[in-house]
Parts: structure tokens; C-alpha cells; sequence
């Protein structure tokens, strides 16, 4: 009996697994997401003037929504701050997003030399990054928009350096057939 048990779990067990790897294969790879247009959205920065997301039309974007009590969102920053200064020459402009309260980004600032303009959502603003894909409402989380102004990569979770150069490479290379 308890062979006949095992011997049932382990075809379970094989059988679950190979739907999953199925469902899975089913899924678009990440670069086949169809890009959707950036919805317009104005936010303020620090000093209190609003900036509309328009400000930045034709360049590509990396918009990161971060708090200063998330590891991982503080983790990525002197990442994205080397990225901006190796990419602002490329038309790539790297925008933070605070979920976070004012003075507590200002106190964080004041230690952290931030090359890209650091915008604040209040408490009606935070659901800004669902509705530009963020389904999970996970922190930190990214997008990458191109220069047509649309979105074309959604991540929430931490994102490599590496990652984002790869993302960047098709925007960057010029399109010979265009």
C-alpha cells in the first residue's frame, strides 16, 4: 500500500508539474508585451511644483516607484544613478517616484546625490502605478516607456543594471527600415 501511495504522489506531483511548464510556455516572453500608451499624470517634486509627465515626451523613460523604507527600492537607486549619467547623452531620462512621505524623501535626499528628478505621489496619487501596470502593488516598481510614449515593459520587484542595458538596447539602436 504505501508504495502504491508513493508511486501515485510522484505521478501527481509529475503530472502538476508538467501543466505548469505547459502554462507557462503558453505566456508571451516579456519583450512580445504589447506596448500601451502612457497615461498623462502630473506629480509634484519637493519643492512643490508640479511636473507633468509630458514634460519629457521623445526620450525613452524609467519610471521607478520607490520609498525610502523599501531595501530593495534603495538597493537599485546607485544603480539608477550611474545608468542616468551613462544614458542622459542617449535621450534617456530616469524618473523616481516617491510613495513615501515628503520629509522623509527630503531626509534621504539630503545624503543621496540623485542625478533625475524625484517627483512625490500623496495618498490619492499612489494608485498611479496600478494603473501603469502594476497589478500587484508591489514596490519598488518600474517601467521602461519608449519614445513613442509607450510602455513597454512593466517589472515590480527589484531590477538589475544589467536588465535595464538589455531593455535599453533595441530603443537605443537606430532602426535602419524606419
Amino acid at each position: 500500500m504505501p508504495k502504491r501511495f508513493i508511486a501515485f504522489v510522484f505521478f501527481f506531483l509529475l503530472l502538476i508539474s508538467t501543466f505548469f511548464s505547459w502554462l507557462h510556455s503558453q505566456q508571451p516572453p516579456p519583450q512580445a508585451q504589447q506596448a500601451i500608451a502612457l497615461t498623462e499624470f502630473s506629480l509634484p517634486d519637493l519643492a512643490g511644483t508640479s511636473h507633468s509627465i509630458s514634460e519629457w515626451q521623445g526620450k525613452i523613460l524609467i519610471i521607478n516607484f520607490w520609498a525610502t523604507w523599501c531595501p530593495p527600492c534603495l538597493k537599485e537607486i546607485p544603480e539608477f544613478i550611474e545608468l542616468q549619467s551613462e544614458y542622459a547623452q542617449q535621450n534617456v531620462q530616469f524618473i523616481g517616484i516617491a510613495i513615501d512621505d515628503a520629509q522623509l524623501v527630503d531626509d534621504y535626499l539630503s545624503f543621496t546625490d540623485i542625478n533625475y528628478p524625484i517627483l512625490i505621489a500623496s495618498s490619492e496619487d499612489r494608485q498611479l502605478s496600478q494603473k501603469l501596470g502594476n497589478s500587484i502593488n508591489a514596490i519598488p516598481f518600474t517601467i521602461i516607456v519608449n519614445q513613442q510614449s509607450q510602455i513597454i515593459f512593466a517589472h515590480p520587484g527589484e531590477l538589475s543594471k544589467q536588465r535595464i542595458r538589455e531593455l535599453l538596447g533595441p530603443l537605443l539602436t537606430p532602426n535602419p527600415g524606419a
